[in-house]
This record gives C-alpha cells, structure tokens and sequence, in this order.
C-alpha cells in the first residue's frame, strides 16, 4: 500500500510538471523578439535588407550576391550568406528564418523538425501581395514602422511612374533569357499596366510565365520590346537570342529597350527600381515612336 501511494504521488508530481511545462509553452509569447534572422530567398533579400537593422542579419541567400541578379548586391557584400543547407542554418543559430516556396523543401523539414522558427512566403503575384509581404517581414523583425516607410517609397514610385492622363499606351512584351516572357496573372505584367504598357504576351498564348519563340515576335512584334542586358558568363544562346540580327530589322517598327534581369522576379523594394525602368522606356518609345 506504501508502494501504492508512493506511486501516486509520483504520478501526480509528473502530471503537474507536465501541466506546468505546457502551460508556459502555451502562455509564452508566439513571437520572441528577433534578434538573428536568416533569409533564403532572394526576393526576402530585398526586404530584409530594408526593414531589418543589419546586426538582426544573420545571413542572406547567396543570390544576394549576384550583381546580375540581385538588387542588393552591394549590401549583400558585407553580409554572411548561406547556400539553402539545414546544417548553415542551424549553425547560425537563427531566432527565424525566411523562406519561400520554392527553397529545398528537405531543408524547410529539417528546420522543422528541429524547431526552427520559419515564415514560409508565397512568390507575390500582385503589387498587394508584394506590398503584404513587406509588412509582414517588417512585423516578423519587430520593425513595422520601418516596412511602412519601405511601402510608402514604393507607392510613390508607382505613382511617379504613371503615365501622363491622354497618353498613348504602347504594346509591348518583356522578352528576357531563353525567350521567357511574363503573361497574365504575374506581377510583372501588373507593374507594366501600371506604367502605361499594353502587355502583348495573351497574343502569344502566353499565361502567367512562358516562352516565346523568337520567330512569334519577328513576325507580329510588339511596338516595346524589354529585353534584358547581356553580361560576361551568360549563356552565349540566351544572350544571342535578345541581340538577334532579326530584331534590328524591325527598328521601324518596334523599340528594343533594357530591361534588367534583376528586376523581372521580386517586388517588395525592387518595385521601386522597376517602375523607374519602365517609365523611362516607355518615355524613350514615345520619342521615336510615331
């Protein structure tokens, strides 16, 4: 019968201790103040450079430091990176990690599976689910104030880059490496209405991203074609087919303007630069267009 009781209390100290271990866990405060933050993603890059102070760092996605491919390359220069292993993260020990969809999902179970805290983020589609995305990283990183500043620049950027009320839209087509072009349904074609464009891709048959043949635009050309810029170690294919002979034939007919690689796939801060690009080369079509 002693045995019995001594067993009871056992019990009921171990029931409390779990109790009490639950308890804390449930009451404690969802989000802990963030002191070491990881991002994986490029387009998170972009943010977190802007929202976050640069000692909540802990490292970028080593697309970062891309000059070609990156908007924040320069800042990136003087920030750890990592290459999208578990075992990099978990060794910088990070209060959160950002990553989106398309990172190594055996990664994000790792980092699951050990408890890392992570925001997983879709590829934004829209200027609003571009402008979300900022808020929710600036909220993540305890700077809110700071994603609302990184907003309003972007708003005025997309106001700036409005075209003048009467203005004529131009059709145009963003034609980059390998012939891929941005159709309905992508943020990319957004941030070309928005800047007084007519996106020409549904005449390809294009939807959200695809390819189009060069010989499609040759054939029915846009008056704007945006292609991007070639660089040194670029594919010698995807870098011919944006300078083809065949597109100078139609310089009567269309304006081939750049449009820089980096720009084409993140919003958040890069909105910025984006619509800067595009209302200079629609400003530089109205001039030789007829």
């Amino acid at each position: 019968m002693a045995h019995d009781f001594h067993m009871r209390v056992v019990c009921q100290r171990f029931i409390v201790t779990v109790a009490a271990m639950f308890a804390a866990t449930v009451c404690a405060p969802v989000h802990a103040e963030v002191h070491r933050v990881i991002s994986l993603n490029p387009c998170l890059d972009t943010i977190l450079v802007d929202v976050a102070d640069r000692d909540q760092i802990a490292a970028l996605s080593h697309y970062a430091r891309e000059p070609h491919d990156s908007s924040v390359a320069a800042v990136a220069a003087a920030l750890p990176i990592v290459y999208e292993t578990a075992e990099e993260v978990i060794a910088l020990h990070p209060d959160l990690v950002l990553a989106g969809r398309h990172n190594a999902l055996a990664t994000r179970n790792a980092l699951d599976r050990l408890g890392v805290r992570t925001a997983l983020f879709d590829v934004p589609e829209s200027v609003a689910d571009s402008i979300a995305q900022v808020k929710d990283v600036a909220r993540l990183v305890d700077r809110v104030d700071r994603g609302n500043e990184v907003v309003a620049r972007i708003e005025a950027a997309l106001d700036e880059a409005k075209a003048p009320p009467g203005a004529r839209a131009p059709t145009a087509l963003i034609f980059q490496p390998n012939g891929l072009a941005p159709g309905a349904g992508t943020l990319a074609n957004e941030m070309l209405q928005r800047t007084g464009f007519i996106n020409v891709a549904d005449r390809y048959g294009l939807r959200k991203w695809q390819n189009v043949a060069l010989e499609q635009v040759i054939a029915d050309p846009p008056e704007v074609l945006l292609s991007g810029e070639p660089y040194p170690g670029a594919p010698t294919w995807a870098e011919r087919i944006m300078s083809h002979p065949a597109l100078k034939h139609l310089a009567g007919r269309m304006v081939q303007a750049t449009f820089p690689e980096r720009l084409l796939y993140c919003g958040g801060p890069v909105l910025i630069e984006t619509a800067a690009a595009l209302a200079s080369a629609r400003i530089h079509a109205a001039e030789i267009l007829p």
